[in-house]
């Protein structure tokens, strides 16, 4: 099978979408506007599934091609999926450590300030105080358009074996000065991961299928976060002076090292993109699972071009107002878990003991988090319906902040925390989906509007340390109401996006009904 195939497979696709309520060049403008985003609405008709399956020749979606469908979905969740999720946590591990080592030695070491510290913080996400677009932001564009064009089961694990040093030499820091460097470093290292490994997930699975899998891949986050404190209690209580060295620099070598040996073995677990004959598909899948492979995606793209420059992909992912409203939703939604970095020093103030107690307890909330994550996102999925199921967490967690605020009690602010971990991490995996579903027109469009998503988002991490004033310890008022303030407006914008695309599909309906066509609508 040669990488001809990827473009071979869209060419039904492209004829396919010409008859079904694709405009040509003629058609009016009203016309346009009703029907030039039906490319990523959410169902497709059977017969012309089937007739866009018989690509090469390919089998008719029978019985038997459905095994082999779930066959390859099954292998697919018990090799990519759980190597995605680790390199995922450890992603997070590295770059949360910061939190925990707030309450070892860090500062006292370091000669770190309150402002130093919300800076150390940010700067992952900002390269250099002054700028807004940073390494991480900037690199995660520029990687997702390389990725299209190399082979990810090597791209990802190197940037993987990269991060890893990166992080465990952060042990080895003795100012304010390196630690900023390390931490620019860092952000440069990390940031090629979540959107290529985002991009590389929608290569192999269906629409329908990502939401959950984006879901499950998302946990490896909340629980990064949740044992990150069980980590660092370890380590403190044990290594803390060990050799001369503070609790936080084991903390940072020994994850650095462990990390690395996973991203060596990941180079032996991932695949490349499914057209390719490299990658774990050499030894895992068969012949046949990889036809298969490429003929579910060519029918669940209908409409996807392909061999456009990147150019033109950047060109239709800014072009599109979808790719704004979904750009402003993930960035308030990221700006209202900007607690995530302060959490041990929120929990310190509840009054519950000593610091390994406090670390003992940032857990519970993350792991509950991390459940509903996968409920919320199944929920969603069982239902094919998105704007709910993610306005309602986030104004769940608009209360918890709430609750936050209207309260002094210790353990009643602790149940808040609950509420408004799991509403924030509950929707952030569903906002990715969504946006799978919308803005999909061809693969560089695919790449950069992820990249976009994921790089514009990160303006809410930047300015969120920020609100955590050392002044404003322990409960943090000024943060708590402008965290109240992103939560709502998440909710307030899926809900926008959701009247919006029902408004698009009554004017795709309306289409149908005069052209006589099989209509295909957004998710909503």
């Amino acid at each position: 099978m040669t990488t001809n195939v990827r473009y071979a497979v869209s060419k039904p696709a492209r004829t396919l979408n010409e008859q079904y309520m694709m405009p040509s060049e003629n058609d009016s403008g009203s016309t346009k506007m009703q029907t030039q985003h039906t490319d990523h609405c959410e169902t497709v008709p059977k017969a012309k599934a089937n007739e866009t399956n018989c690509i090469n020749d390919g089998p008719i979606l029978d019985d038997h091609w459905h095994a082999v469908s779930r066959s390859l979905v099954r292998k697919l969740d018990l090799t990519l999926m759980p190597m995605i999720w680790v390199l995922y946590l450890f992603n997070y591990l590295d770059r949360n450590s910061i939190s925990s080592a707030n309450l070892n030695s860090i500062k006292e070491d370091l000669s770190l300030s309150g402002e130093d510290f919300n800076t150390v913080v940010s700067i992952l996400n900002v390269g250099q105080h002054i700028l807004i677009l940073n390494s991480y932001m900037a690199m995660q564009i520029l990687s997702n358009m390389i990725l299209t064009r190399v082979r990810p089961s090597l791209y990802i694990p190197l940037w993987a074996c990269a991060w890893s040093i990166v992080s465990a030499s952060t042990g080895a820091v003795q100012n304010f000065g390196q630690l900023i460097t390390v931490r620019c470093l860092l952000g440069i290292a990390e940031a090629p991961f979540f959107p290529g490994v985002y991009y590389l997930l929608s290569c192999w699975y269906t629409r329908k299928e990502l939401g959950l899998r984006m879901a499950f891949m998302y946990t490896g986050l909340i629980v990064a976060i949740a044992f990150s404190g069980l980590i660092a209690a370890g380590v403190f209580s044990r290594l803390d002076h060990a050799l001369g060295l503070a609790g936080w620099r084991w903390l940072y070598i020994i994850v650095g090292s462990v990390n690395f040996l996973l991203a060596v073995a990941s180079m032996f677990l991932l695949p490349d993109f499914p057209e390719a004959a490299t990658g774990s598909q050499r030894w895992l899948l068969s012949e046949e699972e990889q036809k298969v492979a490429l003929e579910r995606i060519a029918a669940d793209s209908v409409t996807q071009e392909s061999n456009r420059s990147l150019l033109y992909g950047l060109r239709l992912a800014v072009s599109d107002r979808r790719t704004w409203a979904f750009v402003m939703l993930l960035l308030c939604n990221h700006a209202a878990f900007g607690f995530s970095y302060f959490f041990p020093s929120i929990v310190k103030g509840f009054g519950f003991g000593s610091t390994i107690v406090t670390l003992l307890c940032t857990s519970p909330p993350y792991l509950v988090g991390a459940v509903m994550s996968v409920v919320v996102s199944w929920s969603s999925d069982s239902r094919g319906e998105r704007g709910y199921h993610i306005a309602v967490p986030a104004y769940i967690a608009a209360a918890g902040f709430i609750v936050s605020v209207a309260t002094l009690n210790g353990p009643t602010r602790y149940a808040a925390s609950f509420l408004y971990v799991s509403g924030c991490y509950a929707a952030n995996g569903l906002i990715y989906g969504w946006a799978a579903n919308v803005l999909n027109q061809t693969p560089e469009k695919k790449a950069v509007a992820t990249s976009m998503l994921n790089v514009l988002a990160q303006l809410g991490n930047i300015i969120s340390p920020y609100f955590f004033r050392e002044q404003d310890e322990p409960r943090y008022l000024l943060a708590m109401f402008l965290l109240i303030g992103f939560s709502a407006a998440s909710g307030c914008i899926s809900l926008g996006l959701k009247w919006d695309l029902r408004r698009a599909n009554r004017l795709i309906t309306d289409a149908a009904v005069a052209t006589g066509q099989q209509p295909r609508f957004f998710a909503t």
